[in-house]
């Protein structure tokens, strides 16, 4: 059974002005729904169902959205920051209407995939400890990575800061030399984990990208600062271990 929600909720969640806006363009004659005029903005309307007409604008409705971006460096992954440039200033105002924010983070100088939704329950199970959704890094790294590097990762790396041990990670040496190239899947998301992991075996991270979340891969046609909308089996890729 579909969900019938506030004519004015509905046309605010879609970008159509403020509830009081709402109200007075009803007024005015401006909404439609099924051909016919309505003046009252509490009205129950079915998304799914009502053909909903805004100044003869037909309203297309949807609860969630869902971007992929490609994170460039000096971005925070933040709804808002007092001194640096934020995610959300890449994204068209169209979209901000549904007021996304970035599941988890990506550090300011980490580039690559970050997904924007309003859909809080997704974010919790992605985010959440005890599902263990997997993430994969691409990482250049400031010195020789070696197999006695990918055992430590397989068995848990010990922080040098607070001495927290990582849960097993997967790293693949793609290139073994001053500046190493290398993959790595973690399973959970402590604060610059990456980077303190490398820092537990004597290296630097000297250029960081993620490159998956669950099954989800980055789009390689999007360059840095572009996005796109994630298809719906997409979506479902996230939460995939």
């Amino acid at each position: 059974m579909a969900k019938k929600q506030r004519l004015d909720k509905v046309l605010s969640n879609v970008g159509y002005g403020s509830r009081a806006e709402i109200k007075r363009d009803c007024k005015r004659g401006l909404v439609v729904v099924n051909k016919a005029v309505v003046t009252n903005p509490g009205v129950q309307v079915d998304t799914d169902n009502d053909e909903i007409l805004f100044d003869g604008e037909r309203v297309e409705y949807r609860e969630f959205i869902y971007l992929m971006l490609n994170k460039p460096d000096g971005y925070i992954s933040a709804t808002f920051d007092k001194f640096d440039p934020i995610v959300l200033d890449l994204i068209d105002p169209s979209y901000l209407v549904f007021e996304p924010f970035p599941v988890g983070r990506l550090d300011k100088d980490t580039e690559g995939l970050l997904v924007l939704t309003n859909d809080g329950k997704l974010s919790h199970r992605v985010l959440s400890p005890k599902n263990h959704v997997p993430k994969t890094y691409y990482a250049k790294i400031e010195g020789v990575v070696t197999e006695e590097d990918v055992a430590a990762f397989e068995d848990g790396v010990t922080f040098l800061d607070d001495g927290y041990k990582t849960m097993p990670a997967q790293l693949k040496i793609l290139k073994s030399d001053e500046e190493s190239e290398i993959e790595l899947t973690i399973h959970e998301g402590k604060f610059h984990q990456v980077k303190r992991m490398f820092e537990s075996v004597g290296k630097k991270v000297v250029y960081l990208k993620r490159i998956s979340m669950g099954n989800l891969k980055l789009d390689e046609n999007l360059a840095l600062g572009e996005y796109r909308e994630l298809t719906d089996e997409e979506v479902m890729l996230i939460e995939e271990r």
